[in-house]
C-alpha cells in the first residue's frame, strides 16, 4: 500500500491526459491562463444551461452534467481505486460535496437572480479564502476593491437586483466554493495528475443524486441527455481540470483573488447569451474587480520575486 502522504505516480512518469503527467516548475502565468479559461468555460456554460434548467428542472440538469463529467473523466484517467488509501478517500469524497453543493447552490441562485449578481455574490467564498491567506496587510488591498466592485456588481440604476431566495442559494454557492478551493488544492496535491478530480466528480455525482427527487415531476428525455453532454464538457469537466491544474501553479489565496474577475466574465456572458444589460453602476463593478485580479496577480508575482 502506497503511504497516504505521497503521490500515486512518480513525478518523472510519463506525460497524458490520463493524469501520468510529469510535474512541470510552478508557472505563475500559466496558472493565470488557466484559471481565466475556466472561468470563461463555467459562465458560458451556465448562461447555455438557462433553457436546459427551465425544461428538466435544476437538480436534473445539475445530477446529469456532474454524471457525464465523471463517466468521461472516469474512462480517460482510469483511477486505480484499490491503491487509495482513506486520506485519499477522504479529501477526494469531500471535495465531491462542495463540488455538488457549490454546483447546485448557483444554478438555483440563476433561475432568481441574474447571472452577474450570482456571481458576485457567490464570489464571496474566494474573496474569504484570498483574506485569510493574505500574509501582508499591504494585500488585503485588492480584496476590499474586489468587494467593492462585487457590490456594484449587485446593483442596477433602479437600486438592488434579485430576490432574497436567490441570494440565499448563492450565499450556499460561495460557502460551497470557499471550500472547493481549499479542498481542490489539497486533493490536488495528493493525488497525481487528474486522478484525484476523476473521483471527486464521482463523489459530486452520488451527493447530487437525492436532489433529482425533488424534479421528479420533469421527466428527462434522449434530448436531455444529450443537451448536458454538451454542457457538461464546458463545466465542469473542462474548469475542474484547468483549476486543479491552476492551483497546482499558484496558492489559494492568489487564485480566490484573480477568480474576482468572474463576475465581469459573468456579467458578459449574462449579456451575450441572456441578453441581461448591465447599468451604470455594474459596469463600474466590472471596472473594479479587473482593477483588482491584475494588481493581485502584479504585486503577486514582485513579492515572490523578491524572496
Amino acid at each position: 500500500m502506497i503511504t497516504q502522504q505521497k503521490p500515486f505516480v512518480s513525478e518523472d512518469s510519463a506525460a497524458g491526459l490520463s493524469g501520468h503527467v510529469r510535474r512541470r516548475e510552478c508557472t505563475p502565468a500559466r496558472g493565470v491562463l488557466f484559471t481565466l479559461l475556466s472561468m470563461s468555460s463555467v459562465q458560458f456554460s451556465a448562461a447555455l444551461a438557462a433553457p436546459a434548467m427551465s425544461v428538466y428542472g435544476v437538480f436534473n440538469v445539475t445530477e446529469l452534467r456532474l454524471a457525464w463529467a465523471a463517466l468521461v473523466l472516469a474512462l480517460v484517467i482510469r483511477p486505480r481505486f484499490r491503491e487509495y488509501g482513506g486520506a485519499h478517500w477522504l479529501a477526494a469524497g469531500s471535495l465531491g460535496i462542495s463540488m455538488a453543493g457549490m454546483t447546485i447552490g448557483f444554478f438555483c441562485a440563476i433561475e432568481r437572480v441574474p447571472l452577474g449578481l450570482a456571481v458576485a455574490i457567490e464570489f464571496l467564498g474566494p474573496l474569504a479564502v484570498a483574506v485569510w491567506g493574505a500574509r501582508r496587510r499591504s494585500a488585503l488591498v485588492w480584496p476590499v476593491v474586489a468587494i467593492a466592485g462585487v457590490l456594484l456588481l449587485a446593483r442596477d440604476d433602479t437600486g438592488w437586483v434579485g430576490e432574497p431566495l436567490g441570494v440565499l442559494f448563492a450565499i450556499c454557492a460561495a460557502i460551497g466554493w470557499a471550500s472547493y478551493i481549499v479542498l481542490m488544492k489539497r486533493t490536488g496535491t495528493m493525488f497525481d495528475g487528474l486522478e484525484g478530480l476523476s473521483v471527486s466528480l464521482i463523489a459530486a455525482t452520488l451527493a447530487a443524486l437525492p436532489f433529482t427527487a425533488l424534479n421528479v415531476d420533469m421527466p428527462i428525455d434522449l434530448h436531455a441527455f444529450v443537451t448536458t453532454a454538451g454542457l457538461a464538457i464546458l463545466a465542469p469537466l473542462i474548469p475542474y481540470a484547468l483549476e486543479m491544474t491552476a492551483l497546482r501553479q499558484m496558492s489559494a489565496s492568489s487564485f480566490g483573488v484573480f477568480m474576482s474577475i468572474e463576475p465581469a466574465v459573468a456579467a458578459l456572458a449574462g449579456f451575450v447569451v441572456l441578453h441581461e444589460r448591465l447599468g451604470t453602476l455594474q459596469l463600474a463593478g466590472v471596472l473594479l474587480v479587473v482593477s483588482a485580479s491584475i494588481g493581485e496577480v502584479v504585486t503577486g508575482r514582485s513579492q515572490a520575486a523578491t524572496r
